[in-house]
């Protein structure tokens, strides 16, 4: 069975009876951190109860981290579940996607029969979203998604054009979703975030997960805001009432504290994706500049495959609209996987 993403360790492990060195998964290089594995642990003998349907403690601790009011939050089994739940609550007839970009949000909005807009990315462009993606926003559009940055090109759009876009919305009657669930590697967070544009604009729903950088990808926890009460209150309704476990709500609430560990992840992904870049270059292999903790870069139609028989897997664009066979996404991982990684690429592309 082919997967839409990466991060499958269980199939590579059936296949080839060991574990892969995987660059397939963009979570963070260094692991579940102590204060959340500890929290987990914990909160084992409130597993016989039902978990807190309104994440009360967690939207809390969100409220204090976030600086964004409590009943302006809805936290969601991952990322993937909000987006779902968006999906049906809204049942939009048309939405509007940049392409490539992340294959939740088509996958939603397939389950609902939403006819799907793509506007092709410029390849020559390094695949930056500009104006021409904001003019592409009609009134017939319902729904627009952005991923800041985008994932697989981790492409930053600048704040600037996030604004216009919310404001071409507005005009046009559509809902924009801004999906920042990688923005908080990036030093300059603070300053990209469309939070400061949620008070005004109810029609902005800003995505955040704490899966990708707390590396919490098998716990599952993401969260929704939006200054709009009622959106927030049929997302809910869209899906099972207890969607967030106990433990993930411990986690979560733990992972809140962990800001130096935070701190830690964004100075190792800010020192070494610069160089991992640089390593695939000297491979001679295309790397497209971006900020995340991801590369996208082009290689032969067979690169992924080999690399996959000799230990090291990453990402297949193949799936992702816009992209094709030839095109990879690795995560940016710790200096000394980074070498291994390198390493096997040099061996197989001999």
């Amino acid at each position: 069975m082919e997967l839409v993403h990466g991060g499958d360790w269980a199939g590579y492990r059936a296949e080839f009876g060991r574990d892969a060195l995987d660059f397939s998964a963009n979570v963070s290089p260094l692991g579940l951190p102590a204060g959340v594995a500890a929290a987990i642990t914990a909160a084992l003998p409130t597993a016989d109860r039902y978990p807190d349907p309104l994440c009360r403690e967690l939207r809390a601790k969100l409220t204090a981290a976030e600086g964004v009011p409590a009943e302006q939050i809805l936290c969601g089994n991952g990322a993937a579940d909000l987006i779902f739940r968006l999906v049906l609550a809204l049942r939009p007839r048309r939405a509007l996607l940049p392409a490539p970009t992340f294959a939740e949000y088509a996958a939603a909005l397939d389950t609902v029969g939403c006819t799907i807009t793509r506007f092709m990315l410029d390849e020559a462009n390094d695949f930056a979203v500009t104006e021409a993606f904001i003019n592409a926003v009609t009134p017939e559009i319902d729904l627009v998604f952005l991923c800041q940055p985008n994932n697989p090109t981790g492409q930053v759009t600048p704040p600037a054009l996030v604004e216009k876009m919310l404001r071409r919305c507005v005009a046009c009657g559509a809902v924009l979703v801004v999906d920042e669930c990688f923005l908080d590697f990036l030093p300059a967070r603070d300053e990209l975030t469309a939070k400061a544009f949620l008070h005004d604009t109810p029609n902005l729903i800003v995505l955040k997960a704490f899966t990708k950088l707390y590396a919490m990808a098998g716990v599952r926890l993401g969260y929704a805001l939006c200054s709009n009460a009622a959106l927030l209150d049929k997302m809910r309704a869209a899906g099972q009432p207890w969607a967030v476990s106990s433990l993930a709500q411990a986690a979560g609430v733990a992972a809140l504290q962990e800001t130096a560990y935070a701190d830690a992840v964004r100075t190792l992904i800010e020192a070494q994706r610069p160089r991992l870049a640089a390593g695939l270059r000297t491979l001679g292999l295309r790397v497209v500049d971006g900020q995340a903790n991801y590369l996208l870069f082009n290689a032969p139609a067979d690169f992924g495959g080999k690399l996959r028989r000799r230990g090291a897997v990453v990402r297949s664009g193949a799936n992702y609209p816009g992209l094709d066979a030839t095109w990879y996404r690795t995560a940016v991982r710790t200096e000394k996987e980074n070498a291994a990684l390198l390493k096997i690429m040099q061996e197989v592309l001999v």
